[in-house]
């Protein structure tokens, strides 16, 4: 008898357990669905190109080429390219120095459009040192040429974009004409799908 009551007792907990069995079998195939829903939003690599091009009249003076790669999956995170120097400005007696940063700047987001083509959003900033203007240290002493510190004359160049291109496609995004200089700048995005 003893045996039989432990016999039904197992079978109570194996019948109690079993809905518990039941329903993490049916949980499964919900993580394999989101696995493959996981993998059919992949992103698709592109490979950006942004070029700075500067004219004086017609005759090409620098160009700045530069490339990234962005997943175009139209999320947040994004691509961001950074490159340039640290420039000391002279901001007073009792500030003494401060850094500016001066360079390049590039923030990319992609996302996949109609007809094989991807809108792109990008910011682009450029910074860059174009000589000095000599500041006198101490305005007391500004007559004395050796308390002169040459402060640099910092030029920019910003543009934020939203494109539309195709893969293997060029576009002249920005075209800007630096009202001191008269020199001309112009900004050349590309992109191309990579495999």
């Amino acid at each position: 008898m003893r045996k039989a009551a432990m016999a039904a007792s197992l079978v109570a907990a194996l019948a109690m357990a079993m809905p518990r069995l039941t329903a993490q079998e049916k949980e499964q195939p919900r993580s394999e669905d989101t696995a493959t829903e996981a993998r059919s939003v992949q992103a698709t690599p592109l490979k950006i190109a942004v070029t700075f091009t500067e004219f004086e009249g017609d005759k090409k003076v620098k160009s700045l080429p530069y490339s990234m790669v962005v997943g175009a999956d139209g999320k947040p995170p994004k691509s961001v390219l950074k490159v340039g120097s640290r420039v000391p400005v002279y901001v007073g007696k009792e500030y003494g120095m401060q850094y500016l940063d001066i360079g390049t700047s590039i923030d990319c987001q992609a996302s996949p459009a109609n007809d094989n083509r991807f809108d792109i959003k990008l910011i682009l900033e450029r910074s860059w040192v174009e000589g000095n203007v000599p500041v006198a240290v101490d305005p007391a002493a500004a007559s004395q040429s050796t308390r002169q510190f040459p402060e640099p004359i910092v030029q920019q160049f910003k543009s934020e974009l939203s494109l539309t291109l195709r893969d293997g496609q060029t576009v002249e995004s920005s075209f800007a004409t630096d009202p001191l200089s008269g020199k001309v700048f112009k900004a050349e995005v590309s992109l191309n799908v990579m495999k």
